[in-house]
């Protein structure tokens, strides 16, 4: 009995230091947001473009920010609650929750955020529509050459001022030999790095938004064991992957592609997630391993 007691403690005390080490690593995140609204509040919006990220200020004029936090209730800000808190290893981190207005009425709001010169910057905002419907209203950074949308599909109904939306910024899937080509593109580069024991080269074929997040050493220490294993993937480059599933564009506008190379003895498995900026298709993360 006493052993049982102690096994339910230890799992409760456990338990309560995952909460802790969630609530730390996440509030300079809820700080960021509270400031944003705060500052909106306050009718400051050139401060409050200092909590968004590089992305989200060129795809998002002053003029469009003003009129979707007007159509949206959310400048009569008076408090947050954060229900739901993320954070990942790769500098993004999510926040789900609600605004309570100086009405007393509660808006459902949710947050995407990234790391930028080690501070975290909004780099999408969204609200849930009110009423029947089964798109969401929202607020998401494009590559700059995609500019402000006034409208959302579809065309037939009349839609909020601002209203910046995934498939918007990821523009449309890429054809399955462009997807290929990614995926050789991005293992090619891999490989330049690996051989020359510095990621400088693979960090310059990435996305800005992986940049911003990651300097060189921070690749080269990230992938250290992998460069320290002398590895030569030279041989991928006359190879095309296969794609093992469907790949797919989530509503950030994130596009992963799932693979592998026919090779012997073992097989390279990959997995790959790219942005669009500037109308290209960036490398966002990438993971490999031998089967």
């Amino acid at each position: 009995m006493k052993k049982t007691l102690k096994i339910v403690a230890g799992i409760a005390v456990f338990i309560i230091l995952v909460v802790i080490l969630v609530f730390y690593l996440t509030s300079n995140m809820v700080d960021t947001a509270n400031s944003f609204f705060k500052a909106i509040k306050q009718n400051d919006l050139t401060k409050a473009q200092t909590y968004l990220a590089e992305e989200f200020k060129a795809a998002t004029d002053e003029k469009a920010l003003k009129g979707f936090l007007a159509t949206s209730a959310l400048a009569n800000f008076r408090e947050t609650s954060w229900g739901e808190r993320q954070v990942s290893a790769g500098g993004r981190g999510e926040l789900s929750g609600s605004v309570t207005t100086e009405s007393g009425s509660t808006i459902p709001i949710k947050m995407t955020l990234v790391k930028e010169r080690g501070e975290w910057k909004i780099y999408s905002l969204r609200r849930p529509e009110a009423g029947l419907t089964t798109k969401d209203e929202s607020v998401t950074p494009q590559p700059p050459s995609a500019g402000v949308a006034t409208k959302q599909e579809p065309a037939t109904s009349q839609k909020s001022p601002l209203v910046l939306t995934a498939k918007e910024a990821s523009r449309s899937m890429p054809g399955k030999p462009e997807q290929i080509a990614l995926a050789k593109r991005s293992m090619h580069d891999f490989g330049v790095s690996l051989k020359a024991k510095s990621m400088e080269h693979f960090r310059n074929s990435v996305s800005n938004l992986w940049q911003q997040q990651f300097s060189t050493e921070k690749l080269n220490e990230a992938y250290g064991k992998v460069i320290e294993a002398e590895l030569d993937l030279s041989a991928l480059d006359t190879i095309d992957p296969i794609l093992d599933e469907e790949p797919k564009i989530d509503k950030d506008g994130v596009l992963t592609l799932k693979g592998h190379y026919q090779t012997h003895p073992k097989q390279v498995y990959f997995q790959e997630k790219f942005i669009n900026e500037g109308g290209a298709w960036k490398l966002l993360g990438f993971h490999f391993r031998f089967e």
